[in-house]
């Protein structure tokens, strides 16, 4: 079973970027595709984007697009995400997940990280 932590939240300005790491252990991180959600206050968790287990495939929210990099090191087993032209509305609680296959739904990935909170300010 992997273990994810994340890791780069923060409070940063509107227009401004972050880099979030989620770190895996426990597992043979090859083993999965990645994807990172995302909650915010009062509303249900969403998809952000995902990676396949070799990098090759990508995909994103709508929201997220051309603001929004994945890419992920196998040996680190870290997987990222570069959040650049950050608005309010991105503000919110960012997961990383594992899965046997890339997806957009949340119920294909079995194993979550605790989050890292992340907001922006106007």
């Amino acid at each position: 079973q992997v273990t994810l932590v994340e890791s780069g939240g923060g409070l940063v300005q509107a227009g401004g970027s972050l880099r979030l790491s989620c770190a895996a252990s426990g597992g043979t991180f090859t083993n999965y595709a990645m994807g990172w959600f995302r909650q915010a206050p009062a509303k249900e968790r969403e998809f952000v984007s995902a990676i396949s287990w070799n990098g090759l495939r990508t995909y994103f929210a709508d929201s997220v697009k051309g603001r929004f990099t994945i890419d992920r090191d196998n040996a680190k087993n870290t997987m990222y995400l570069q959040m650049n032209s950050l608005k309010p509305e991105d503000t919110g609680v960012y997961y990383c997940a594992a899965g046997f296959n890339i997806d957009i739904v949340d119920s294909a990935y079995p194993y979550w990280g605790q989050g890292t909170q992340v907001t922006i300010s106007s």
